[in-house]
């Protein structure tokens, strides 16, 4: 176990549209949706019909594996709209906001005086245990289980991420009490990473009930999967949960305010969008009330979370409930002369340093969606992949496992310590273009069929 990590590996993609230390605008709440699909391993029931009044904490749907875990309304109002998909598929709920907001009153108290039942019981009815990741496999944490720890990255290296010392700072006090709530659900500590060079001004190394680490490195340093590969990587049969920390500042707001209060601000930036600078909002806001950083979005690509592993959902989505960030990026449908072979290409970034551009010093580039070439042979070293990313594990041979859907050989490559956000920069990097993050889930997925 260490408490500083000093990562060699990785990459920082220089993209331009940094957001600005600002926050422009509240987003104003019209219709917020809820989707299920933002929490794998739910099985969605439907606990509310058109029509129904909520308040910001009443239940819209729990899962039918384990009906404790709810899904609750982020903002009071009335339920707009119930959306099916194919075999009347649950695809979201709707919920038409109210002017003046009411929240389910939960209870304020101080975590340090409860037991850690009253905390499962607390955080399974409000709906914000869906907010505790449990890995392998990245689903909803089993209430049922004791998790050999609680991981939390306090930064994001993600390209054009929000800077936590901004967005969190003044939540420290919330944060503080998620903290102290989740130490009580774990007999093994709640381990918290901190970025290296703001640790002694960072808010965050005050945190008490917690055991703290440093991090020095490129991304995916600020990923908690790398963190814990680092500190104490999972082995089979062993379970542990992150939480991301702006949801653990909402885990402290639930108890200090007695409110299920979701508010964050969202980093928005990108090539494409005017003034970057931040917004408040809830998850599953539209697309459409961030509008102001992008005007029209005919030619952009909408993603709610960051280029790497961020969903493309248009100017007609929402805000994913794991996010606290929008990039907005021009679609990259104009072909290239001659392509690779151009050999002056000074505002194209390599990670391989193939082109002129690598004398450009710290140049940003205002990337876009363009691939610069299509699929290929997936024959190639497994370089490419080690070469950005910071685990003991072998990348390449673990995606090739994953295809063939072998398990001794996902086992064997370390299936249990991923997930495909940890590997997005090996698809960044890959050749080949090969969707590197689908394969791995399609792998966790038939771990999940297959081992449980």
């Amino acid at each position: 176990m260490s408490n500083s990590i000093n990562l060699k590996k990785g990459l920082d993609i220089p993209i331009s549209g940094a957001p600005k230390a600002q926050v422009s605008f509240k987003c104003a709440l019209d219709v917020v949706a809820v989707f299920p699909s933002d929490f794998k391993g739910l099985t969605p029931r439907l606990l509310v019909k058109e029509g129904d009044a909520v308040k910001a904490g009443s239940p819209v749907m729990a899962d039918k594996v384990h009906p404790e875990i709810l899904l609750t309304s982020p903002v009071s109002g009335t339920v707009k709209e119930i959306v099916r998909g194919e075999k009347r598929k649950l695809l979201a709920v709707l919920v038409e906001s109210s002017q003046k907001q009411e929240y389910v009153d939960f209870g304020s108290t101080r975590p340090e005086n409860l037991s850690a039942e009253q905390i499962r019981k607390t955080l399974l009815e409000s709906g914000l245990w869906a907010a505790i990741i449990q890995r392998p496999y990245g689903i909803i944490a089993d209430p049922a289980l004791k998790p050999k720890a609680i991981f939390i990255s306090s930064f994001s290296t993600a390209p054009l991420a929000g800077d936590t010392a901004f967005t969190l700072a003044p939540e420290f006090e919330f944060i503080q009490a998620g903290v102290t709530a989740l130490s009580k659900i774990t007999d093994g500590g709640v381990h918290v990473s901190i970025k290296d060079d703001e640790f002694s001004g960072s808010a965050f190394h005050r945190l008490e009930n917690a055991i703290l680490h440093s991090v020095k490195g490129k991304h995916p340093a600020g990923n908690v999967g790398v963190q814990i590969s680092h500190i104490s990587p999972i082995l089979k049969g062993e379970t542990v949960w992150t939480v991301p920390v702006f949801l653990v500042s909402a885990i402290g707001k639930l108890f200090l305010k007695g409110k299920y209060d979701l508010t964050r601000k969202v980093a928005v930036g990108g090539p494409e969008a005017n003034d970057p600078a931040y917004a408040e909002a809830l998850p599953g806001t539209p697309m459409k009330a961030f509008s102001a950083f992008w005007g029209s979005a005919e030619g952009l690509r909408i993603v709610s979370g960051d280029v790497l592993t961020g969903k493309a959902v248009g100017e007609n989505g929402y805000l994913g409930f794991f996010d606290d960030q929008v990039t907005v990026l021009k679609e990259g449908t104009e072909p290239e002369l001659f392509g690779w072979a151009k050999p002056f290409r000074f505002n194209q970034f390599s990670s391989t340093r193939s082109y002129f551009s690598r004398l450009c010093g710290k140049k940003r580039y205002n990337m876009d969606t363009n691939l610069h070439g299509g699929p290929r042979a997936f024959v190639m070293s497994d370089s490419y992949y080690s070469a950005v990313l910071p685990m003991d594990i072998y990348p390449l041979y673990l995606v090739k496992a994953c295809l063939a859907g072998d398990i001794d050989k996902m086992e064997q490559f370390g299936i249990y310590e991923v997930l495909p956000e940890d590997l997005a920069l090996c698809e960044f990097t890959d050749p080949s273009k090969n969707d590197i993050q689908d394969i791995v889930r399609s792998g966790i997925d038939i771990m999940i069929k297959e081992m449980a």
